[in-house]
Formats: C-alpha cells, structure tokens, sequence
C-alpha cells in the first residue's frame, strides 16, 4: 500500500524557522540543537530529541508512529518564533 505523502530525500535545507537556537537560549553553541527548517520542496524539518520510545505507551486514541517515524520533541518557544515565517496556506 502506498502513502499519500512520502518525504523527499533528495530535499535541501532552504531556510530556517524562526530564531536560531542560540538566539533563544536552548543551546550552549554545542551539537544538540533544536530547530526548525523548511526544505526547498515545501516540507519542514524539525530538529529535536526522539522521545519515541517514552510516548510509546501514551499516545492518544487514532494516533499511531510507523516504524519509519518518530515523536520529536522541540520547546516551545522554537515553534513561537516560526509562526511569522509559516505560511498560512
């Protein structure tokens, strides 16, 4: 059976979300970077921890994550400072 949406592989970053994780405090400038990217075919990236594992037992009524997914975690203000760049269409 064949999904409706596949993601992209051959997509690229295009450009960020939002402010830098720096510019919002959740970074130390190390390696473990929350951030939002939309790529150059429409999509989006998020970058955030894999909390799978944790949620697997929680998740509410209908929703499920293949074996090809994960439940990614990013805070709060990430997703505050990308609304003015997400398009409302």
């Amino acid at each position: 059976m064949s999904r409706p949406w596949e993601a992209d592989e051959a997509a690229a970053f295009k450009r960020r979300l939002g402010k830098s994780p720096q510019e919002l405090g959740n970074t130390s400038a190390g390696p473990d970077c929350p951030d939002i990217w939309e790529l150059d075919n429409g999509d989006v990236a998020v970058i955030g921890r894999d909390l799978t594992e944790v949620y697997a037992g929680r998740l509410p009524e209908g929703v499920s994550v293949s074996a090809d997914e994960r439940v990614v975690v990013i805070p709060r203000n990430a997703l505050v400072s990308a609304k003015p760049d997400i398009p409302s269409v």
